[in-house]
């Protein structure tokens, strides 16, 4: 069992910005429930990802995957863009 790999960390997160080449800032909301209040509370997390293509733009939906430091702030990397933006979406985004 020591050889056997552990299986990588994906999330699945949205685009919020697309200024810098090979880099996306995206955010990946997760649902739970507080264990006291049994109230839905939604966290927010935002994390530096490797696009090696520049394929993802603002508004879309990705899959990234966990890898080793490539810089100070990028441990992901993107696997594939699940779902497109529409423009109006990517409007939104950027308003938040």
């Amino acid at each position: 069992m020591e050889n056997e790999r552990t299986q990588a960390r994906t999330r699945e997160a949205v685009v919020l910005r697309d200024k810098v080449d090979k880099t996306r800032i995206v955010s990946v909301t997760r649902l739970f429930r507080h264990p006291k209040l049994q109230k839905v509370i939604r966290k927010r997390v935002k994390y530096a990802v490797h696009d090696e293509k520049n394929e993802s733009h603002t508004g879309d939906k990705i899959r990234i995957i966990e890898i080793r430091p490539l810089s100070r702030t990028k441990r992901w990397r993107m696997v594939k863009v699940v779902e497109k933006a529409k423009h109006s979406e990517a409007v939104l985004l950027r308003k938040q």
